[in-house]
């Protein structure tokens, strides 16, 4: 009789959490579906960034990528890439406490003829990290495992900034 009641009450709970989990707007990422049925990346084919953002297109399978520019009815073309490595506070002996790490990446989404279709923008991501000179080897790991979270946030987020926008009707460029 007791294992009744325990397996009810485990049934019950698992229920009220899945109620709240739907009730809060909580959903599972799922692929993003870009609004446009081609797009060229303009990026290099050794680029990492451009790598991630192929990979996840092609994962959503909406999207087509095309070889050619002259083939896409949209064109991804970075305006501006920037790391930068900031010290944030210095030790009372003039030695480096803490870092800022800052990852910022300029793009447009045109047509073939030039015209936006999505007005340029930036994304921006920073990370903190203590500094310490004792322990140079981990910190440098710790570095580049930061620089690759932080570029592999910056494809989520390109994503999700195409896939969010509604193309507008091309526009001329300046």
């Amino acid at each position: 009789m007791r294992v009744r009641s325990l397996a009810a009450a485990a049934a019950f709970v698992t229920l009220a959490a899945a109620t709240l989990v739907a009730g809060c707007g909580f959903q599972l990422r799922g692929a993003y579906t870009l609004p446009y049925e081609s797009i060229y990346l303009a990026l290099p084919d050794y680029s990492e960034l451009g790598a991630g953002l192929k990979r996840n297109i092609h994962a959503s399978g909406g999207t087509r990528l095309t070889e050619r520019q002259e083939d896409a009815e949209a064109i991804f073309q970075p305006t501006g890439e920037a790391r930068e490595r900031l010290i944030l506070s210095l030790s009372g002996t003039g030695r480096v406490r803490e870092l800022r790490l800052r990852y910022r990446f300029g793009y447009r989404v045109v047509d073939a003829k030039g015209r936006n279709l999505i007005p340029p923008g930036e994304v921006e991501m920073t990370r903190d990290m203590t500094y310490d000179d004792s322990n140079i080897l981990s910190k440098q790991q710790e570095e580049v495992l930061l620089w690759r979270d932080m570029q592999s946030d910056m494809v989520q987020q390109l994503l999700r900034r195409l896939a969010a926008v509604k193309p507008v009707a091309a526009t001329e460029t300046d």
